[in-house]
């Protein structure tokens, strides 16, 4: 990588156990994470750094904005944004959410995730 600034990823999972899981496994592939508990504080991050590349949100999160909820306006205001969503349960009604979201079951494969976080940010 040399001088090079690492693409970033945000990291939006409000158990922190596994915000910090997503976020050791995604730095060491190489990327720089920030991490929000929730979609409101994703969204002001998002409004504060305009450098983020890929957003890796779980589905259920408190505080009346999920997950899905939270793609759908990424993807209004910063279309450019990658989009990852995880969930523990099935995945709910595809019609909800822009077409080019990528969805992973609960427990994911590390190895697939970031492949898909690589091609995302390249």
């Amino acid at each position: 990588m040399g001088g090079m600034v690492k693409p970033v990823v945000l990291v939006v999972e409000d158990e922190p156990l596994l915000r910090l899981f997503a976020t050791d496994m995604i730095e060491e592939a190489g990327f720089e994470v920030l991490q929000a508990p929730n979609a409101s504080a994703a969204l002001m991050t998002l409004e504060e750094r305009l450098d983020v590349r890929v957003v890796f949100t779980d589905v259920n999160m408190p505080g009346g904005i999920d997950g899905i909820m939270l793609a759908i306006c990424i993807r209004r205001r910063w279309p450019t944004i990658q989009i990852i969503i995880t969930s523990g349960r099935p995945w709910p009604d595809e019609a909800v959410v822009p077409a080019d979201i990528v969805f992973f079951a609960k427990p994911y494969r590390q190895d697939r995730v970031l492949d898909t976080v690589r091609k995302m940010a390249a």
